[in-house]
């Protein structure tokens, strides 16, 4: 055998040895015998792939959770500067706007309540007064801080109140959000018109406008987002009234509450919907494919390159996701991730530049429920994340929370549940 025929021969060899081997399966499907690659390409290879190999590719920005800029963890710190009574539910400051930075610091509204007692509960609605409130957010008024550093607060007082009666929002005044648009600030806000539980949680959205973020406010008296019409996923809750800029118009995310069935717990879903505005006092279009982000309990959202991003957190199906819509409107998940952030708001500096490349959000102020053991008690705290372009904090980007066996003890089974499983052992013991 000469040189040039043994030379022809190796190399067929060793390209047939490098090609993929492939075997046809009695479906006649082509199936690669190769193991899969200890080194995975960041590109998506040209070969068949399992449905959960191939999603890494398609759904995903990377095929680390690590490598991805809207994958994060979430750390949180105590704030300094609130007192609470020693967390007897008299004071309650939750659900806080985004965060802005004006006149060399940090601006952060709120619903704060002052209350001589603590909620009856809003199964007890119908004990309320005008001064035993319902729930932890009934009889309160829009509060506002400010901070030098982010973590140390001071409270400045009532930036809105109540209105008189019958003004949309007398009974109460919460879970507001800010917006700045053309010099002007706006704060919208659930408008509370009886105690939450006599019939819900029911409110419209109204507004308020000033010319400074120190106020004075001025009420509109009106409803800026009205409940929708009966049968309508939105007929009762229109809450978390959540404002961007966008296009030059006012984009207005907020969520509904809906198909409330008591077999189940949580009764209610919970899904985001969008209004349209060119003016921040309205009117307002609801987005005709509303709801536009299906699960999620609260409503936070920051621009990110040219589109919006979520955080989507408790409820539904979609429950401890990061979502982006590129369009503003259909939203994809983006990463999943847990201990998201509750009635999160954070400090965006362009959530009003209407910016086409959004630079992500790195910390904000959140609320807990439940602190010190007491439903009636609510605390606001700061979280720190990496949901950044600017950032690259790898800290940010573990993948799980190691929590103690103590943790977990707590969520035990019920007594329900004990017996349930006492009743099998039983039934098992009995059939031998």
């Amino acid at each position: 055998m000469n040189n040039k025929i043994y030379w022809i021969i190796l190399f067929s060899l060793l390209a047939a040895a490098c090609e993929q081997k492939k075997e046809t399966t009695n479906a006649g499907e082509n199936l690669v015998t190769e193991d899969f690659p200890f080194h995975i390409s960041y590109e998506k290879p040209d070969r068949p792939l399992s449905a959960a190999v191939e999603r890494i590719y398609d759904a995903y920005e990377h095929i680390r959770p690590e490598a991805m800029e809207l994958y994060s963890q979430f750390r949180y710190t105590k704030l300094n500067g609130f007192d609470y009574n020693g967390g007897d539910g008299t004071i309650t400051r939750r659900d806080p706007s985004k965060v802005i930075f004006e006149n060399g610091k940090y601006y952060v509204w709120y619903t704060g309540r002052k209350s001589p007692v603590k909620p009856v509960g809003m199964s007890r609605a119908k004990d309320a007064t005008d001064v035993i409130p319902s729930a932890d957010w009934d009889l309160a008024d829009i509060w506002y801080a400010t901070s030098e550093d982010g973590f140390t607060w001071e409270e400045q007082g009532i930036a809105v109140p109540r209105p008189p009666k019958p003004q949309p929002g007398w009974r109460s005044v919460t879970t507001t959000d800010i917006l700045k648009f053309k010099g002007k600030y706006y704060l919208y806000f659930q408008a509370f018109m009886e105690a939450s539980g006599l019939r819900g949680d029911f409110c419209p959205v109204s507004v308020a406008w000033a010319d400074s973020p120190d106020g004075p406010w001025h009420h509109t008296g009106g409803v800026v987002l009205p409940n929708g019409p009966e049968g309508s996923w939105d007929q009762y809750s229109i809450h978390d009234p959540y404002p961007l800029v966008h296009d030059g118009k006012i984009y207005l995310y907020y969520k509904g509450d809906f198909d409330k069935r008591p077999e189940f717990n949580p009764s209610k879903i919970r899904m985001q919907g969008l209004a349209i505005a060119e003016n921040p006092l309205g009117p307002f279009v609801k987005h005709p494919l509303n709801p536009v982000i299906n699960s999620g309990h609260e409503t936070t959202l920051f621009p990110f390159k040219e589109g919006v991003a979520a955080i989507v957190q408790r409820d539904g199906q979609e429950h401890n996701t990061i979502q982006y819509a590129k369009d503003w409107v259909n939203f994809e998940i983006a990463a999943i991730t847990e201990l998201l952030p509750v009635a999160a708001g954070p400090f965006v500096p362009d959530a009003f530049a209407d910016t086409k490349d959004g630079r992500g959000i790195t910390w904000g102020i959140s609320h807990f429920i439940n602190a010190g053991g007491n439903w009636n008690h609510t605390i606001l705290t700061r979280f720190d994340c990496d949901l950044s372009q600017d950032v690259d904090d790898q800290d940010m980007k573990g993948h799980y929370y190691q929590h103690s066996p103590e943790f977990h003890w707590k969520h035990g089974l019920n007594e329900k549940q004990k017996e349930r499983i006492q009743k099998q052992t039983e039934e098992l013991k009995n059939n031998q």
